[in-house]
């Protein structure tokens, strides 16, 4: 038996690519906005229309009213690590000195699987809070770690891809494998989790700084152990890290040829950063379809420079927004997009001034189109499902007062870019499933 629900409020989405030159003449055209109802039946959108057409035509669906604020598609984070959700904070260091003084000293305890089964649910609890009902989550290099990731993540609801961290050069010695345990971990990783529920597996070697040719050949192996399994690493984040992987790959064209040597760049690639891209990079990660994580606030934090988001675009490259936690500032991805928005105004000329319409698109389906769940999420088109979250500003509030003196829905969304976060967000569904609930009790 189907079970409908109607969903009545204020509906705010980007439904086409507002990259798109057919839609720079007047940047507002591809916002939608809906002040109506949803009809959901078993988790997707099956019509469009006022509160009271729908209750007249489908008087057995629950109806949700959720008055005042706007209702968004859920975020979808393309790129944020799961052990470094203790150490956001770490300022003032540079990206190489920040692995080796905040980041692997904590990776490194997540051996202990009772401690990596905790941070696992503070992980998954800050995701949700920030409106995050997507992710490809950058895991553990322990298989036991990510074991317990995944047990925790199977109760969410959330739609997630995560995989084993695999290095075996570079690194704290306990940080290493070797390319016959990362073949024999992953596939056993693969065979448990990967399409259960809304989980799917992504192969994650770490970068190519630490990932030899074996290793990087035993990725191409895992990557093709069953159908829409994720590829995810990081790419031209520091002018150092560069160099240095230019000198263990003397023969490699760029930093990007060391993956596509193996057939690691495709359509199911997202890698994070690329502050420094070579233009053939670029139109090799075009041409492969492949996409890149724009992660500003940790770009910042780490001083890895200014990313280009013309030069992407123009390029054809697909570009969504990741949180990366802990060099990031937080999970919340208005505060990712406020942030990209900052970085292109100060590129000058040579930035892209980004609209309240991309910046939406940058949070959500851009997303969903990097992590190739977008004929399901992403916008409230009609087959898609309903994933949502219910930004309502406690009343009385800066940003309750201004969002409610705005007159036009890109008004709107740029004022919760600016002004929003995580206290905002009053809940959140994946697939028409409640996910989070604001708790204002505490």
């Amino acid at each position: 038996m189907s079970v409908e629900q109607i969903f009545a409020a204020t509906f705010v989405d980007v439904p086409v690519d507002p990259f798109d030159p057919a839609y720079r003449d007047d940047p507002r055209e591809p916002l939608r906005c809906h002040d109506g109802a949803l009809l959901v039946r078993d988790g997707r959108i099956s019509a469009r229309g006022s509160p009271a057409e729908l209750t007249e035509e489908h008087p057995n669906a629950a109806v949700v009213r959720l008055p005042d604020g706007v209702v968004l598609p859920g975020f979808v984070d393309a790129h944020v690590h799961y052990p470094q959700t203790r150490v956001i904070g770490g300022l003032g260091r540079p990206l190489l000195e920040w692995l080796d003084e905040c980041a692997l000293p904590e990776e490194s305890k997540f051996a202990d699987h009772g401690y990596a089964a905790q941070v696992a649910v503070e992980f998954l609890t800050g995701l949700a809070a920030a409106g995050t009902t997507s992710a490809l989550v950058f895991g553990s290099h322990f298989a036991g770690a990510m074991a317990e990731f995944f047990a925790a993540a199977d109760g969410t609801g959330l739609r997630l891809a995560a995989g084993q961290v695999l290095a075996d050069r570079g690194l704290r010695p306990e940080l290493l494998t070797t390319p016959e345990d990362a073949l024999a971990q992953g596939r056993e990783l693969i065979a448990r989790w990967h399409g259960r529920g809304l989980l799917r597996y992504a192969v994650t070697p770490r970068f190519a700084l630490t990932a030899s040719d074996e290793l990087l050949a035993v990725c191409a192996e895992l990557q093709e152990l069953a159908p829409g399994i994720l590829v995810t690493s990081h790419l031209n984040e520091n002018n150092s890290e560069i160099a240095q992987v230019a000198s263990l790959f003397p023969t490699s064209e760029n930093y990007l040829g060391t993956y596509r040597k193996h057939g690691l760049v495709h359509r199911r690639c997202v890698l994070a950063h690329n502050v420094h891209p070579r233009t053939t990079e670029l139109t090799a990660l075009a041409e492969a379809k492949a996409h890149v994580a724009h992660c500003p606030t940790s770009n910042a934090s780490l001083g890895s420079g200014l990313f280009p988001m013309r030069r992407h675009v123009t390029a054809g490259v697909n570009v969504a927004l990741g949180s990366d936690v802990g060099a990031g500032t937080g999970f919340c991805l208005l505060k990712e997009g406020l942030q990209a928005y900052f970085v292109q105004r100060l590129l000058g000329d040579s930035g892209w001034p980004l609209t309240p319409a991309q910046l939406l698109f940058l949070a959500t389906s851009a997303g969903a189109k990097a992590l190739g769940i977008d004929r399901d999420a992403g916008d409230f088109s009609i087959g898609k499902q309903f994933d949502a979250i219910w930004l309502r500003p406690d009343p009385g509030s800066t940003t309750d007062t201004v969002l409610r003196h705005t007159d036009s829905p890109d008004q709107a969304i740029a004022a919760l870019f600016t002004l929003g976060g995580p206290a905002d967000v009053a809940r959140s569904w994946v697939a028409g499933r409640l996910v989070h609930e604001r708790d204002r009790t505490a």
